[in-house]
């Protein structure tokens, strides 16, 4: 339903099959912005939706309005241990969420759902799997091991580089497909 996503694009599958299981929504009623970037309240909604929207304890940030829509996803994705915030009470909502912060949630996600998480890929064949940071490490490799990560142009991770809202419908059609199950 969306004029921005035309069938010949990498992407147009994965956001059929996010939107057809109510996972993603668009940025407008006929626009899914397939390139902009992807932040933080997007990740932990999605995760969200995915657990049929459970209730939790209002968790108290700062930055996270009792009326915002992303609230209770907030409250559902720190109670669950998927998400964490940052010091000083913040959550940092808006804040664009990179490629290895992603795949760090659905790890976390997968944990506290008790998938296997045994999948360990191999992420020297990467030219910047130096540029993994440390924390994300075991997540960047099982999200390689599971088919989630498969690297982008000149065999690149992209860690530290924003996620785009294509690249996160690609990323959960494959943790649907590939984890869950």
């Amino acid at each position: 339903p969306y004029l921005d996503v035309a069938s010949q694009d990498w992407y147009y599958n994965n956001v059929f099959y996010v939107h057809a299981n109510g996972l993603m929504t668009g940025t407008e009623k006929d626009r899914f912005s397939p390139h902009n970037a992807t932040n933080r309240a997007m990740v932990v909604t999605i995760l969200h939706r995915l657990e049929n929207q459970p209730e939790a304890a209002a968790a108290q940030f700062k930055d996270v309005a009792a009326d915002q829509y992303f609230e209770k996803a907030v409250s559902w994705a720190v109670a669950a241990g998927v998400a964490t915030g940052y010091g000083d009470r913040q959550f940092g909502p808006f804040d664009n969420v990179t490629r290895e912060q992603l795949v760090a949630m659905l790890y976390r996600y997968s944990l506290y759902k008790e998938y296997n998480l045994s999948a360990d890929g191999s992420i020297t064949r990467f030219t910047d799997a130096a540029k993994v940071s440390l924390w994300a490490t075991d997540a960047v490799k099982w999200a390689v091991g599971a088919g989630l990560l498969s690297g982008k142009e000149n065999n690149i991770l992209d860690p530290k580089n924003t996620a785009t809202r294509a690249e996160v419908a690609a990323i959960f059609q494959r943790l649907l497909l590939n984890v869950v199950q």
